[in-house]
């Protein structure tokens, strides 16, 4: 008889435990390819064997787990999230959805159940992109798109990629062993925290994921004409920072006035940035997302209109380049349509919800369909100590995910749900 209630409080004592091993004595730091990488895949390498798991350390240094099928040459079923953190990060980002399924298939050893298909759990050991400034390298190393630019990639101390996966055991040569076959794998599961208010806000423990969405960010400098801040009068002035101003409010005013569209200016520099000069130049970011690709980019172009209509007017010259870009992943109608149940059998309202941060199953669904299932986390915290979860809330998830996997198996046999 499974009992998820002893599983949510197993779950709750493991991540504590790995919120102990970090780089820093101060906060929770643990990056790719590192000794406390190292450390976290050993103690949960454990745990997966504690479970009745055979256990694999890829060449990315992603951490694998195998509860075996009834027959050799099954397909697969992969279940996972990240170890890696951000600094200063919170010990269930990522961490959630390695460790939950590991204490959910403990159970299901012990009671000697068993699925048509394996059931591989993997601990990626790099989402969060902290040491080498890419994102989502262990999951990458799976689907065949590591990049041979990365190479030469450097972390704060000049190390690189190539040297820290030799210092690490592995090689940058050997990554390609890590590449799965799309053929026989049946769909990807990743279980995370929400990173948002949205369930908290309407009292539910648990949602699913609807998709995650696809981001566009820039880097945009503005340049005017410094001067004097006592003696050039105001209508002679080409005040960057004052256009920027003008930009900023642009970008809020397109975004809110759409809907599931998001658009931020996080970063922001000034120059000569002096208490009594007139800017001359300024930069800042914009990134902006949704989970519709076309109702993103729609907004996108009424801002970057908007910007050259206050360059024109401010008589400024306006440069912009685009650092980044990511379509929107869509979940798998079928793999979405099991956690759906899966919810509402564990006795939850099932509520959809779109992912606006990037995970492990945006890489993912380049070989397979991918779903996910979210935590309530209180107030919407992440990336910082603050995050917290319930035991309860967690044990909500293990039955949902218990159900999910179950409601896979029949499909897959076909039977009757």
């Amino acid at each position: 008889m499974l009992d998820f209630e002893i599983a949510a409080e197993e779950i709750m004592a493991r991540c504590e435990a790995l919120g102990n091993i970090s780089q820093q004595s101060t906060c929770l730091d643990r990056r790719y390819l590192t000794k406390e990488h190292k450390q976290a895949n050993s103690l949960v390498s454990g745990w997966m064997t504690e479970a009745g798991m055979t256990t694999w350390q890829d060449a990315a240094g992603n951490q694998w787990g195998r509860y075996n099928a009834s027959h050799a040459n099954a397909p697969r079923l992969i279940i996972g999230s990240h170890l890696d953190t951000v600094p200063n990060g919170g010990k269930y980002d990522g961490m959630l959805g390695v460790i939950a399924p590991i204490s959910l298939i403990a159970q299901f050893s012990r009671d000697q159940v068993q699925f048509p298909f394996h059931i591989d759990v993997v601990g990626f050991g790099d989402e969060e992109g902290t040491r080498f400034g890419s994102t989502l390298l262990g999951s990458f190393a799976l689907t065949g798109e590591w990049k041979e630019s990365w190479r030469d990639l450097t972390d704060e101390q000049g190390i690189s990629l190539a040297d820290a996966l030799v210092s690490f055991g592995s090689s940058f040569e050997n990554i390609e062993s890590a590449t799965l076959t799309p053929e026989n794998i049946l769909g990807y599961l990743e279980i995370h925290i929400e990173q948002g208010p949205i369930l908290e806000n309407e009292n539910l423990p648990i949602g699913i994921v609807s998709a995650i969405a696809g981001a566009k960010r820039f880097n945009i400098t503005v340049t005017g004409m410094a001067g004097h801040a006592g003696t050039v009068p105001m209508e002679m002035r080409h005040d960057a920072l004052c256009a920027v101003s003008e930009m900023i409010l642009a970008v809020e005013t397109h975004a809110s006035s759409a809907r599931d569209v998001v658009a931020t200016v996080g970063k922001i520099e000034n120059a000569p940035n002096g208490v009594n000069v007139i800017s001359g130049r300024t930069s800042f970011s914009l990134d902006i997302r949704s989970e519709q690709d076309d109702k993103r980019d729609k907004v996108l172009a009424d801002i970057l209109q908007a910007f050259d209509t206050i360059a024109e007017k401010r008589n400024i010259a306006i440069d912009i380049q685009q650092t980044h870009s990511a379509d929107a992943v869509h979940c798998d109608t079928q793999l979405k349509s099991d956690m759906i149940d899966g919810v509402a059998q564990s006795g939850v309202s099932p509520r959809i919800l779109p992912s606006g941060a990037g995970h492990d199953a945006m890489a993912m669904a380049s070989i397979c369909p991918v779903a996910m299932l979210f935590t309530r986390c209180k107030g919407g915290i992440s990336h910082h100590p603050g995050e917290s979860i319930t035991v309860d809330d967690v044990r909500y998830t293990v039955e949902a995910l218990h159900h999910s996997i179950i409601n896979i198996g029949k499909r897959h046999t076909g039977e009757s749900a």
